[in-house]
């Protein structure tokens, strides 16, 4: 019998990053689709200033910086795909510009590139799009409230099949939970998405706000609109699974979405802001690398 030595790592797998990114992308299209289809060009519009715009300041960044392209992995596609679908289909397309050269500049390649920034960098440029014009961020095509912001303001339930389908006021890829639904299953099949933080993290959300909802029912929604509405499904998905800026341990990952999870609850509920999935999934990766510390395996032969 003979024996082969080689250097770590030996479990190997044929993925890469693009690979992992296309598919990505690929899950994210019929989103995409429909956002278009429910708020018209300006979405379309949308959609391509920030992935033409992550783009090159990815590109322009790789030579300030004197590093080697990375535009072909496409994480800096994804980062504008992502970003443009977290925001207002009315959102003027100089601020789109402004907030992904932010994502881009300031969430990712400032901390190193991919694989070394602590927050995601989509929900990065969200953030200081939602502080820099909060005006235009709450700005709808469709002239109606959100859902959560009709549900928080006015006590409205907007009809469960418009939040499943998507035919409501919201951003341009977060409307539709169908859409958002469906390809993630495929994804988690195949294993690109780890599925215990959107379980933790999904589970958490209706099981928490669901005990406030059964104590005073016609104040607080009940679990089934707290998961269709907002952007509970596109944050818990395709936001709180990406790799870098998600626990690695198992143990961790379900940390990560019970913490989340009860944020977006707090937040929706009892703050002056309507939806809480963004400063959820980014308090949470501030955690991550304690998270990581504390929850990894313990070593064989060693005490704890």
């Amino acid at each position: 019998m003979s024996y082969i030595i080689s250097p770590a790592p030996h479990v190997k797998f044929d993925d890469s990053v693009p690979k992992v990114m296309c598919l990505v992308l690929w899950a994210l299209t019929p989103a995409t689709l429909a956002g278009i289809y429910f708020f018209g060009w300006p979405a379309l519009f949308v959609v391509l200033t920030c992935i033409i715009t992550a783009v090159l300041t990815e590109l322009v960044m790789n030579k300030i910086m004197k590093q080697e392209v990375t535009i072909a992995d496409g994480s800096a596609v994804l980062t504008g795909l992502l970003l443009a679908l977290t925001i207002s289909p009315s959102m003027p397309l100089s601020e789109c510009v402004i907030g992904t050269i932010f994502a881009i500049a300031i969430g990712k390649q400032l901390f190193g590139g991919l694989g070394y920034n602590i927050f995601n960098p989509a929900l990065i440029g969200r953030a200081f799009l939602a502080a820099a014009f909060p005006v235009h961020m709450t700005t709808w095509t469709i002239t109606s409230a959100t859902p959560l912001a009709l549900m928080k303001f006015s006590h409205q339930l907007t009809p469960y099949w418009n939040l499943f389908i998507g035919n409501v006021a919201g951003s341009v890829g977060e409307t539709s939970a169908l859409l958002l639904l469906l390809p993630a299953l495929f994804l988690i099949k195949i294993g690109v998405i780890k599925w215990r933080i959107p379980v933790s993290y999904l589970g958490t959300v209706a099981i928490f706000g669901g005990i406030f909802w059964v104590v005073k029912p016609g104040l607080y929604p009940d679990p089934l609109f707290q998961l269709l509405s907002g952007g509970l499904m596109l944050g818990a998905l395709f936001m709180a699974t990406d790799y870098v800026t998600s626990p690695l341990t198992d143990k961790g990952k379900w940390i990560f979405g019970f913490g989340a999870g009860i944020l977006v609850v707090i937040i929706r509920l009892f703050s002056g802001l309507p939806e809480g999935v963004m400063y959820s999934i980014l308090f949470m990766n501030a955690f991550v690398p304690l998270i990581n510390r504390y929850s990894r395996p313990r070593i064989l032969g060693r005490g704890k």
